[in-house]
Parts: C-alpha cells; sequence; structure tokens
C-alpha cells in the first residue's frame, strides 16, 4: 500500500455502518470512476523493478498501461487519484480541475495528514502523471472488424503543493490551489461514460485496492446486467484478466482471494447479487444498483 489509512482494519464496523446508513437513507455520497479503469484495474500490488508495462483485457475492451521509467507504473492505492479527478471534473464540469490542498484529497478518502503522507500523495500522482494509457474497443460488424482506440495521459499540467503542518490549508498569503488540467482524451471519456460510485464504499475499501477494483467493477456490472448472468474467472476473458490481479493467476488462489474480496464487497453492500458458481469456474451477476438513482445520473 502506498498511503496509510486512519483506520487499519479495512472496512472497519463504523466504515460499513456509514456505508449502509447512507445508502438505506438514499443519501450516499456520489463520486465518479472513469470507465476504462472500472473494466480493467490497475496494478494492485508493487509492479517488479523495471516492469512498466501492464495490461488487462474485458471482453471487447483492452487496457494497456506504460509508466514513466523515471516514476514508474501506477498501482494500489494510485487508483484512487483517477476516482479523485474524475469527481472534480464531474462535479466542476470543467477540464480545469481544483482543489484547495492535498489535504483534501486525503480526508476525502479516509487517510493520514502530514507530511509523510503528502509526499506519499505528490509521488502517487507523479506516477499517475507519467503514465500513458492505451484504450481501445473492438467489435465484429459484418465480418468487418471495427477498431476504436485511444492513447492519453491522465493529465496535461499540474500544480500541486502540500505542507508540512496538516492545519495549513493554503499557502501563506492565500489564494492558492491546487490545479490539474486533465488531458483532453481522459476528460472527454470522464463526460462522455460517467460511471456513478458511492465514496463512503470506496473510501471504507482504500486500503484494499482489489477489494475496491471489484466493488466497482460489480457497481458498473450488476447496472448494465439485463438479467441473471454468469462471467467466467478464467480463460482470455475471465475476471482474473480484468481486474489488477494478475499476480493471482493460479486458479484456487484467485478463488480463495474472490471470496474474501466478495464478502468486503457484501459488507457494504449487502443486497450485491454476486456468487461464484458451484464449478468455482465462474461468477453469477444480476441487475442491481450499487448507487441509488436518487443519488446522482446512471452509469453509461
Amino acid at each position: 500500500m502506498i498511503w496509510s489509512s486512519q483506520n487499519k482494519n479495512c472496512g472497519g464496523l463504523d466504515a460499513i455502518a456509514c456505508v449502509r446508513l447512507k445508502r438505506q437513507e438514499a443519501n450516499q455520497n456520489l463520486g465518479f470512476a472513469s470507465r476504462p479503469f472500472v473494466l480493467c484495474g490497475l496494478p494492485i500490488k508493487k509492479p517488479a523493478t523495471g516492469q512498466l508495462l501492464h495490461e488487462r483485457r474485458n471482453g471487447q475492451f483492452s487496457l494497456q498501461v506504460t509508466g514513466h521509467p523515471s516514476y514508474g507504473l501506477p498501482w494500489g492505492q494510485d487508483r484512487l487519484i483517477p476516482i479523485f479527478l474524475a469527481t472534480l471534473a464531474i462535479r466542476q464540469q470543467s477540464q480545469t480541475i481544483q482543489f484547495r490542498s492535498a489535504a483534501e484529497m486525503l480526508e476525502c478518502f479516509g487517510m493520514q495528514q502530514g507530511g509523510t503522507q503528502y509526499r506519499r500523495l505528490v509521488a502517487s500522482f507523479q506516477r499517475i502523471f507519467g503514465a500513458t494509457i492505451f484504450f481501445g474497443t473492438d467489435t465484429q460488424r459484418e465480418r468487418a472488424a471495427v477498431v476504436h482506440q485511444a492513447r492519453f495521459n491522465f493529465m496535461s499540467e499540474a500544480r500541486i503543493w502540500y505542507s508540512r503542518d496538516a492545519d495549513q490549508a493554503t499557502l501563506p498569503g492565500g489564494g492558492f490551489q491546487n490545479e490539474i488540467v486533465l488531458s483532453h482524451e481522459f476528460f472527454k471519456e470522464i463526460m462522455n461514460h460517467p460511471i456513478p460510485t458511492d465514496m463512503e464504499a470506496a473510501k471504507a475499501l482504500s486500503c484494499s485496492p482489489a477489494a475496491l477494483d471489484l466493488f466497482m467493477w460489480l457497481s458498473y456490472r450488476c447496472f448494465v446486467a439485463k438479467g441473471r448472468e454468469r462471467v467466467p474467472l478464467f480463460g482470455d476473458f475471465g475476471l482474473v484478466n480484468q481486474l489488477g490481479s494478475s499476480e493471482y493467476a493460479r486458479p484456487r488462489k484467485f478463488r480463495e482471494r474472490l471470496e474474501g474480496w466478495l464478502d468486503l464487497v457484501r459488507s457494504m453492500w449487502p443486497e450485491c447479487p454476486a456468487v461464484m458458481d458451484t464449478t468455482g469456474t465462474g461468477l453469477w451477476v444480476d441487475r442491481a444498483a450499487a448507487v441509488l438513482s436518487s443519488g446522482g445520473s446512471n452509469a453509461r
């Protein structure tokens, strides 16, 4: 993990109770995620030294992330930054987004505040800023392959500062805000395909990147399901190739991990219909909504 959590027990009882209560009251804290990183996850664990390429596939969608030689691939809790950026882009309806301080983001995801955490946050931004993303779809239409592909960076410009004083919201003199200019392609992707998410659930799962990936994926997958559908766990189009979990390639190991992640997801979302099939090779999903319609826009 990259940032320390205020709650060492990920998905603690207080966090679970908060998520459930807000859901019952239809008062969820609505955030947004970007489609490429819901359909295909970033690395969960720190990549090996020198590894700069990460690839995932989800049906007709494919994701390829190339890390910057100086900073490496985004991984672990770095995946919170695209959620934060997408949420601000939707809320501010702007390609140039602003927030008062790094403390605002740390607080958003329940992270400790202080100089060490700020520096780790800046390092995460460097990995995200330096990464090049290739996201594409391929379909078959009347015997002709139709391919739509886009290569982009998350941001085209970023101005980020931090202070050792956790109580200092802005630089001396005031008026200075963190400012990030999203790349045109990333901003367009967010605006064209905003995927709502429960920010309290994301906060509760922030110290378990794999469970957070599964929650985001199930939120979207169950929303778009037309009925009860089976998703294979293995093979070229299996769930193991969609989440950022390539290190769990062995079927038995992946099933064990998946059951644990599902338990965390169900603790946040008791009505989640996802269940492993009797053979242990597939996951049954059904139409359901993790984000209530009164909370904001529907996923597209």
